[in-house]
């Protein structure tokens, strides 16, 4: 669809820490409540990875992922960001940005989401 891009993804040791970006036209950002970030490791299915509510008041994140990654978002700027920190292999994935026109709540479901960016690879070295 063209409306998310993300960026910041790449090639990082075990132990670094990497920033990816999403962003979004400011016109179609308004029409956008709850916004997530999810990735999918080559032969896996797609698993939720964080989202934060319309009002960036509420956030949610994968259990085994809390405490090293932070959503975040800035409505002013259009964009929406995930923090990773304290990265290992098994953090290895393409990250998606996703965003929905329907629910303000962070959610966790995929089906929640109607746009999907194309995503941004993260790799992480042993």
């Amino acid at each position: 669809q063209g409306q998310l891009v993300e960026s910041g993804g790449g090639l990082v040791q075990a132990g670094g820490s990497l920033r990816l970006s999403c962003a979004v036209s400011a016109r179609t950002f308004g029409t956008f409540k709850a916004m997530g970030w999810f990735r999918q490791a080559p032969g896996k299915e797609r698993e939720f990875v964080a989202a934060i509510s319309w009002s960036g008041s509420t956030t949610s994140y994968a259990d085994s992922l809390k405490g090293r990654f932070t959503v975040s978002r800035d409505n002013a700027m259009n964009t929406l960001d995930l923090q990773m920190s304290s990265l290992k292999p098994d953090d290895t994935a393409r990250y998606y940005c996703a965003a929905s026109t329907t629910t303000a709540w962070a959610r966790d479901t995929s089906v929640e989401y109607n746009y999907w960016g194309q995503g941004t690879q993260v790799t992480v070295s042993s």
